[in-house]
């Protein structure tokens, strides 16, 4: 593990005092290590040589957006635990900047691969290949079946109008961190506001459901979701839509930047995940052009905020300076499947 002082972002002594005070820890010293994969908030893996534990904290310099919210992403972990829904056991919270210069929490580190690329699926076979794909819409079906109120989420966000609130949020993300002239941005906001439909049974929605969001534990099945930071109430075909851009981002790109998992062979399409989601949830998912496009409008927004972000240092990792050039084709991918999902 790298020295103490390396680690950006954690006060390690500091941390270490707060351990020793709130989690009854026997006061050995802790190291940690940056976990590499994280686009946004910083993840690292504690450890005092017998126990090992997560902690989360928002990016270097983040401003106050609910997108970075400590206590929203424990809360749903939190209220999620017991229910048929893999998540972390979550062990404490801390909304003071005063530990480590941010809000962070602490929860149980899980065994699991976070699969992104197509390389670590394929010696697997086609087959169990499948079999981790289908888990992996399996267990989104499991997370939308949650009756929200009866787990404590029932105030967890304003479901009614969720999409329209949705268009502007993206669109304010999006016209914050980039400047110029953006024709498809405009043409895609314009069709996206004209077209979205009426509110729906809302659930809880994870907001970032990709396969690298979920550890998959040896048997192949899903042993955690992670990554909470964008989750709400509202509707839940932007999860499945999510899925379906990721998917066509991965075959677009490639490369260290875009996970390419889906491009292994026995990965399912998004067409037979649409087919598997509608069959498990009894949702009917079509016409889903409007998510469709929504969701490529919201991975360009949040792919142009890491590279902004990239660019004044706030973030650390690697594989950050290969999302140049990704914003203006994901636009293109929204406005076609506004136009092949009427």
């Amino acid at each position: 593990m790298p020295e103490q002082h390396s680690l950006p972002g954690l006060d390690i002594t500091r941390l270490s005092e707060w351990f020793s005070a709130t989690l009854a820890a026997e006061g050995r010293p802790l190291t940690g290590r940056l976990l590499v994969g994280g686009r946004s908030n910083l993840t690292f893996e504690i450890t005092d040589g017998v126990s090992t534990w997560i902690v989360r904290r928002p990016p270097l310099g983040q401003g106050t957006g609910t997108a970075h919210d400590m206590a929203r992403e424990y809360r749903v972990m939190a209220a999620l635990q017991g229910t048929s829904v893999p998540v972390p056991e979550t062990f404490a919270l801390c909304e003071s900047v005063d530990v480590i210069g941010a809000p962070f929490y602490v929860m149980a580190r899980v065994g699991g691969t976070p699969y992104r690329r197509a390389a670590q699926l394929e010696p697997f076979g086609a087959d169990v290949t499948r079999a981790i794909s289908a888990e992996l819409v399996d267990t989104l079906v499991a997370l939308h079946e949650v009756d929200p109120a009866s787990v404590g989420l029932g105030d967890f966000g304003r479901s009614q109008g969720f999409l329209e609130r949705q268009v502007r949020r993206w669109h304010r993300q999006l016209g914050a961190s980039y400047e110029g002239d953006l024709p498809a941005a405009d043409e895609l906001l314009a069709r996206l506001a004209a077209r979205v439909p009426p509110d729906r049974a809302p659930a809880i929605v994870h907001g970032d459901y990709r396969l690298d969001n979920v550890l998959i534990d040896e048997r192949h099945r899903a042993a955690a979701i992670l990554d909470w930071e964008m989750a709400t109430l509202g509707d839940p075909l932007t999860d499945l839509a999510l899925l379906v851009v990721y998917q066509q981002l991965g075959e677009m790109f490639g490369g260290e930047a875009v996970a390419d998992a889906s491009s292994a062979p026995g990965f399912l399409t998004g067409r037979e995940m649409v087919h598997r989601y509608a069959e498990g949830s009894g949702r009917d998912p079509s016409p889903l052009g409007f998510h469709l496009g929504l969701a490529a409008f919201k991975v360009a927004a949040i792919i142009q905020g890491i590279n902004v972000r990239h660019l004044q240092g706030r973030t650390v990792g690697p594989g950050f300076d290969q999302f140049t050039g990704m914003v203006e084709p994901l636009l293109e991918v929204g406005l076609t499947a506004l136009d092949e999902h009427h």
